[in-house]
């Protein structure tokens, strides 16, 4: 898509679902502390936030900078084909978990003190997503048995390489390459013949529609697992990722996350039934908690 295709935006607002409103001065403090997050990071400005991203369904490229002019308004101003405006602004909203009603949270939180430790750090964050179940499904198969901080790189060279990455405020933002766009990677990209073959099926199941968030987020957790899953190589683990983390299912808790459960059985001086009675109770913002107990850290800690 050439930059003369493109056009910009000034001042939409971004609706929020519920009374409670967020503050994007937590989400940049959060992005500034845990970068690993694909096209979305802390602003150029204090409290924005820069997204850069494939438009589910367009599959065109998107850039978007997330500001708060007043506590209880959001403005995102976009770059991206005219005609994906509203498509961009809406997926904007689902990274950023801003299309769910997050009022009851905070009243869950209150009655859970390892969730309240936690929310109480950053209180104005909501749970930062992928940019969509597809670049979710790319992470899973790269971070495949590596190391977070190999992941990291592969990503990000395959971004540089095959993405067209977006200047977002005079800050140039890597993008993953949408579906048609990854093609068919070499072994100079370092990943293994089975992770380039697989990478090739998300792809295709991603323009096929098989990874759409609107679509997973319409079927019930489980449902939306088991249809990840289709995907080959894709386990319990890369599933609930996909599905969680990607589509923004609020209320799937990844029992696959090891690491995850034990840290909850620490924290909650309990075991594997312990935890599992407890994340019963966050419900229906299961994965939210286990957003912030994954990356949130309280003053206590």
């Amino acid at each position: 898509m050439g930059i003369a295709q493109l056009v910009r935006q000034e001042r939409a607002e971004i609706e929020v679902e519920g009374s409670d409103f967020p503050d994007l001065a937590d989400y940049a403090a959060h992005l500034a502390a845990m970068p690993r997050r694909g096209g979305v990071a802390a602003g150029p400005e204090p409290a924005t936030v820069s997204l850069s991203f494939a438009v589910e369904r367009r599959w065109c490229y998107a850039g978007a900078l997330v500001s708060q002019p007043a506590a209880h308004r959001l403005r995102v101003d976009v770059t991206a084909p005219e005609e994906a405006m509203t498509a961009v602004v809406n997926q904007v909203r689902r990274v950023l978990s801003l299309d769910v009603a997050g009022r009851g949270f905070a009243a869950v939180a209150a009655d859970d003190p390892v969730l309240a430790r936690r929310l109480g750090s950053r209180p104005g964050l909501r749970p930062v997503l992928f940019c969509s179940p597809y670049e979710a499904a790319v992470w899973a198969v790269v971070c495949h048995r590596l190391r977070v901080e190999q992941a990291d790189a592969l990503v990000r060279r395959i971004a540089e390489r095959r993405g067209r990455g977006r200047e977002v405020r005079g800050r140039w933002l890597p993008c993953l390459p949408a579906p048609q766009d990854l093609g068919t990677l070499d072994d100079s990209y370092g990943l293994s013949a089975v992770k380039r073959r697989r990478l090739a099926a998300v792809a295709e199941a991603a323009l096929d529609g098989g990874l759409d968030a609107t679509w997973l987020r319409s079927l019930p957790a489980d449902a939306a697992v088991d249809e990840v899953r289709r995907l080959a190589g894709f386990g319990p683990f890369s599933a609930e990722l996909v599905v969680s983390r990607g589509a923004g299912h609020p209320d799937l808790f990844p029992v696959s996350e090891r690491h995850l459960v034990a840290a909850l059985a620490r924290d909650y001086d309990t075991d594997a039934a312990g935890v599992e009675a407890a994340v019963r109770r966050w419900r229906p913002y299961r994965a939210w908690g286990a957003f912030f107990c994954r990356e949130v850290v309280s003053d206590e800690q």
